[in-house]
């Protein structure tokens, strides 16, 4: 876990949303039409808060940790820049794997859109996944985030010198075995565990959770680049409106699930 603490240490996750949009944008959609109107929502894993601002200001309270005491800090000043600290209940610098800060079931909803693709060791993801039932209330709504073997091998495929050891086949081979990858390159993106997709419901079922839905964080237009996606934006307020709802609709279909970068989990604490 020190090299998932040294990577965000030095990487720009706010920005990489900025970046990348359309992850943000659908998994707000879904985060909103599943929530309550209303309550207490942890963040676990935030990074530097994206989620947490919006949900801030929706008008929940809201709860932040993050295993990187870099990015917690960068959190409190963003809610401070953008006046939102009175919506904030703590700030907190966590292991996912054990929350015993909180109370059980504390919380009214729960995010963890990081921390799960970022523990390699099965008993680690289920330690996290336990934790986040406790502290979640019954029928609580929690979002997590995923990545999949199978939408790795297609980068591995495209772009091996970027993603090395997965310059080999051999090293894809195994990878695909195990579902685990550590960039050969000092520095890169941190050490990774990918999930087959038929594997994600019956994993957090197994944790206590209802599955309610999984949505393809990126739709069908992940591949879009930025030119293409501002023609959209260009055609006014109403037509864009349009195509995103085609976006939002379009990302619960299960036919596209294998070609999103990041799966979006959506279950309840039975």
């Amino acid at each position: 876990m020190d090299k998932v603490m040294a990577y965000y240490n030095q990487f720009d996750e706010w920005g990489r949303l900025n970046r990348e949009p359309l992850e943000f944008l659908v998994n707000w959609h879904y985060i909103r039409q599943h929530l309550p109107q209303t309550g207490h929502i942890l963040d676990n894993g935030a990074g530097p808060g994206k989620y947490a601002m919006e949900l801030a200001r929706a008008g929940y309270e809201v709860t932040l940790t993050d295993y990187t005491p870099r990015l917690v800090e960068v959190a409190q000043e963003k809610a401070q820049e953008f006046e939102l600290l009175e919506q904030f209940q703590g700030f907190h610098t966590a292991d996912a794997r054990n929350l015993e800060r909180f109370e059980d079931g504390q919380f009214d909803g729960a995010l963890m859109l990081g921390p799960l693709y970022h523990l390699q060791e099965e008993a680690d993801r289920v330690k996290a996944v336990q934790e986040l039932h406790r502290v979640t209330k019954q029928n609580g709504i929690v979002f997590v985030a995923f990545m999949t073997r199978i939408k790795f091998l297609t980068t591995s495929l495209m772009f091996p010198d970027h993603w090395k050891p997965h310059n080999s086949v051999d090293q894809i081979e195994t990878f695909l075995e195990t579902g685990t990858f550590n960039h050969a390159d000092e520095g890169r993106f941190t050490g990774a565990y990918y999930f087959p997709i038929e594997e994600i419901k019956p994993f957090m079922e197994s944790c206590g959770f209802e599955s309610v839905g999984l949505i393809g964080s990126s739709s069908i237009v992940g591949a879009m680049n930025p030119e293409q996606f501002d023609y959209w934006r260009e055609r006014g307020e109403d037509e864009f409106n349009r195509v995103m709802n085609l976006v939002y609709k379009a990302a619960a279909d299960p036919s596209i699930l294998g070609v999103a970068s990041h799966l979006l989990y959506i279950g309840k604490r039975k």
